[in-house]
């Protein structure tokens, strides 16, 4: 028995990456989800793993593509919180599983896939994009808690940041944490950066975009929005955002891959005064790659992604305060946000991580 574990450690592993369908892997525009799967099947499969990706049609990959629909939901029109093809997409993936096919499935669709990991003795990882928040529901009567306090201690659970572990629902002593990558390759270093400011997320209220253009108009600066605008935040955009928009306030769309590294490095800094506790940024961590300083609210993850005073500036929530801090933030060294961002948010080492997790399991 012991041989056979040295054996598998030293093989290259059959790994199952099951993927959201709302958007294709990678993502066309918005999906930060989407883009991590997408770097870390590629980088797998670069290392030589044999990995089958079950995601929506169209993705771009070197893996081995499943799909289970025949679009992807966001072009069918499908509601978010409709999980039905999702739920086919995991059973195809377990169903493989029980076949023999893998040695292990990594599920990127949080909860959902507590209900099949059980059916199979291959291991799962379930990384948590999402956050769990603590809450004061009954765990006897809130199916959603109860099913995940059950399952908790049984279940290998990546969250990609301290903050999101410390605020999911029940405390998970077996849980890890393993940070989102950025590849380098798609993002240049700005070492002059520019003299207006920017803010791209999803267009949405909690993502902060009333509190940037409230401190940007205070200051009399231009601020470019950039980001999706989803059907259900039409009219928010319409009614809340557009009256604002004038020569100093640009809305510049949904910008493409190829269209992001420019948008970044060209800019004075990211304003981030997001209105939720966000379990990571991955804008923030882009941004950071091309030597672009943040200013966030302190929420979140936002204290483990920016280093005050160093690659950025982490305030209070307070729109007086954003103000301050972009009045200096133009004294933080890129160089210095460059390198930050290099030694903690790389794709290898994201990669590296989930490796030597897929092993470990593999090994048990």
């Amino acid at each position: 028995m012991k041989s056979s574990r040295k054996k598998i450690a030293k093989e290259k592993l059959r790994i199952a990456q099951v993927a959201p369908l709302w958007f294709t892997i990678p993502p066309k525009g918005y999906g930060g989800i989407e883009r991590i799967v997408s770097m870390l099947t590629e980088e797998l499969v670069r290392r030589g793993h044999k990995v089958t990706l079950f995601a929506a049609p169209g993705s771009v990959t070197s893996a081995k593509l499943v799909s289970v629909f025949d679009k992807s939901l966001s072009e069918a029109n499908i509601a978010w919180s409709n999980p039905i093809w999702n739920l086919r997409n995991l059973s195809t993936a377990y169903g493989a599983a029980n076949r023999g096919e893998f040695d292990i499935i990594h599920s990127h669709l949080d909860l959902w896939a507590l209900f099949f990991q059980n059916l199979t003795k291959i291991p799962s990882v379930h990384t948590m994009h999402n956050p769990l928040y603590r809450t004061n529901a009954d765990a006897t009567k809130d199916d959603r808690l109860r099913l995940f306090t059950e399952e908790a201690r049984r279940t290998n659970i990546v969250f990609i940041s301290e903050s999101a572990r410390k605020l999911a629902m029940v405390e998970l002593p077996k849980s890890r944490v393993i940070y989102n990558g950025i590849d380098f390759g798609h993002f240049r270093f700005n070492k002059k950066g520019g003299e207006h400011f920017i803010w791209i997320a999803r267009m949405n209220k909690h993502k902060g975009v009333e509190n940037a253009i409230a401190a940007a108009e205070k200051l009399g600066v231009k601020l470019l929005l950039a980001g999706r605008i989803d059907p259900t935040q039409e009219e928010y955009f319409g009614k809340i955002i557009k009256p604002h928009l004038n020569e100093k306030i640009q809305y510049v769309g949904e910008l493409k891959d190829n269209e992001l590294s420019d948008f970044y490095g060209n800019a004075k800094a990211l304003l981030y005064p997001i209105e939720w506790e966000e379990p990571f940024g991955l804008v923030v961590a882009e941004a950071m790659a091309c030597g672009t300083p943040v200013i966030a609210y302190r929420r979140g993850s936002m204290e483990e992604l920016i280093k005050d005073g160093e690659t950025g500036l982490v305030i209070e929530s307070d729109i007086e305060r954003l103000v301050e801090a972009m009045k200096k933030v133009d004294k933080i060294d890129r160089n210095a946000v460059r390198r930050h961002t290099e030694d903690n948010f790389s794709k290898e080492r994201m990669v590296d991580e989930y490796e030597k997790l897929y092993y470990e399991l593999c090994q048990k």
